[in-house]
């Protein structure tokens, strides 16, 4: 078994239990309180520099700079009391479990407190004022209060206002707008350089539109960066909010040929989808690109907790319908996943006469036809009820995300019975898909695609789409009831997005986005067989071999 520090706890395998735990703990991070008691395995991301030029060399430098100004408004951002210098008067162990967290909140546990005297985290986080109410918020009128890119605070008589990311975040935005700019200098592509001085036009504005458009232009680049506020899951208040995050990104452009063929089946794909003519009315661009990198560095919300292995971007529709979407597959990140948690979990969990169908190549896939799922479906209501995503308010990323893995492997499934992706076994990619449930499920009910594994779990088993063998506890793929479910979700939930039923959705995951006393169980098992529930990234200038 490799060397696993033990830093954290994963909702699922909180339950007390009597047999040993199989886990190694170096000295300095031994975690006395026994309730702390699951793992992130420490990984480093690396990746082969070899093909870079002096230029980009030089360059990266200047992007991770970037990136760590980003990863210190998370912090902002995630933690109402980020400044209080609780940190420095906690125990080695605890201090180390607060930087994957960014707070005092396991993330993993449904965001519960690990620190004594602390209160439960604010579902708003520190976009908004602790003691406002949705009262409060409704009546105050202001355009902007719902922008991605304001905090609300109160003015000095108490009253809510809006204050631009730009203007609360001035001295920091500055300086990350700097070192793109200095990137930039170094940039040896034409389009390189528009996009980072753009970018850091953005991050001084929060005017991004042209910064996206630039960045989806790109196509003759090496080097890539994704960096500023863009995903909504902080803000579980009503998901308005954006949080600032970066990725430093080495493109492969061997694999991102291979993939570039397949965005031009989305306009198929979105009319076979099993579902009314007016759900799929809207057409997905061809122009979607595939790509695939080296993730070298990690900052901010996607830092925070689970990690992510592929992005789908921008988020904002319009761009999407007349611009098309990037979907980055980060491959490295997604190798440590794979090996370090995916196969040995599906050791424990999976039937043996299926482990033969646990392939790296099906995960990726999985995970590739995720991302570019989120470009299939519907947008805007049927109804009238304006766009999904603010018809369904916190519960839109959840739902979103649970929609992209559904029709992820619907479009695998489609893309196998058209020949299009030569000699395969589509078995590989549904026992790969439902040890991928395990991984994810473990994330806990406040991460969108944690909860969106826990209602598929249950709407899955409730289907027939699995079973369980009660004598060895392994799960075995029921194949063609797999797919009888994977149709019938997929309908289930383009309904609900395109009639934007909130009321709907959010019963929806409070039947189905549980774990029963069963699958505590065998996760639990998981966990003393010392399956890690996520990676912890060793990352930065000394991992990558560079100097400033």
């Amino acid at each position: 078994m490799k060397k696993i520090i033990t830093l954290s706890f994963a909702f699922a395998i909180l339950l007390a239990c009597k047999e040993e735990k199989k886990q190694i703990l170096p000295k300095d991070v031994r975690i006395d309180d026994p309730g702390l008691s699951d793992v992130y395995m420490p990984v480093k991301l690396t990746a082969d520099l070899s093909g870079l030029t002096e230029s980009q060399k030089q360059m990266i430098p200047f992007l991770i700079k970037a990136a760590d100004v980003m990863d210190t408004l998370f912090w902002m951002e995630a933690w109402p009391g980020y400044d209080s210098g609780m940190m420095d008067t906690l125990p080695l162990n605890k201090q180390e479990f607060m930087k994957i967290n960014y707070g005092p909140w396991d993330r993993l546990n449904d965001n519960l407190p690990f620190i004594d005297g602390v209160e439960r985290k604010p579902s708003g986080a520190n976009f908004y004022p602790i003691d406002m109410s949705r009262p409060e918020f409704e009546r105050y009128e202001d355009d902007c209060k719902t922008s991605q890119y304001t905090l609300i605070r109160r003015d000095d008589e108490g009253a809510l206002t809006c204050v631009w990311y730009h203007d609360a975040f001035a001295e920091y935005v500055n300086r990350a707008a700097n070192y793109l700019d200095k990137a930039a200098d170094l940039a040896e592509e034409a389009s390189l350089k528009k996009y980072l001085r753009l970018r850091a036009e953005a991050l001084r504005t929060d005017n991004y539109t042209a910064s996206d458009i630039a960045w989806l232009q790109m196509d003759d680049n090496v080097l890539d960066i994704i960096i500023g506020p863009i995903e909504n899951y902080e803000d579980q208040k009503y998901g308005y909010k954006a949080a600032h995050e970066a990725y430093v990104l080495i493109k492969d452009v061997e694999w991102s040929n291979k993939l570039k063929r397949f965005a031009g089946y989305l306009p198929m794909l979105q009319d076979s989808l099993p579902v009314p003519d007016k759900y799929k009315t809207e057409k997905p661009g061809g122009n979607a690109q595939l790509n695939a990198y080296d993730v070298v560095y990690y900052a901010g919300d996607c830092n925070a907790g689970s990690k992510t292995i592929a992005v789908n971007l921008p988020n904002d529709e319009e761009l999407q319908i007349n611009y098309g979407t990037r979907r980055s597959q980060l491959k490295n990140a997604m190798r440590a996943k794979f090996d370090e948690i995916l196969v040995p979990i599906s050791e424990v969990l999976i039937a043996e006469d299926q482990l033969d169908h646990i392939t790296f190549d099906a995960f990726f896939e999985n995970t590739m036809f995720h991302e570019v799922a989120h470009g299939l479906g519907i947008k805007n209501t049927v109804n009238g009820m304006g766009s999904v995503r603010e018809a369904l308010l916190e519960q839109h990323s959840a739902l979103e995300e649970g929609k992209a893995d559904i029709l992820g492997l619907y479009m695998v499934t489609q893309l196998h019975k058209m020949g299009a992706l030569g000699e395969k076994d589509l078995r590989d990619n549904y026992v790969t898909f439902m040890a991928s449930i395990f991984r994810s499920v473990r994330f806990g009910a406040s991460s969108a695609h944690g909860l969106a594994n826990m209602m598929r779990f249950n709407y899955f088993m409730e289907k027939g789409a699995f079973t369980r063998n009660k004598e060895t506890g392994r799960y075995s793929v029921n194949f063609e009831a797999m797919e009888i479910a994977m149709n019938d979700l997929t309908n289930l939930i383009l309904r609900l997005q395109g009639d934007g039923d909130y009321v709907a959705v959010k019963a929806l995951f409070e039947e189905k986005g549980k774990v029963g006393p069963q699958l505590k169980s065998d996760l639990i098992r998981a966990g003393n067989a010392g399956v890690p529930v996520d990676v912890v990234f060793e990352q930065g200038l000394e991992v990558l071999g560079l100097k400033e």
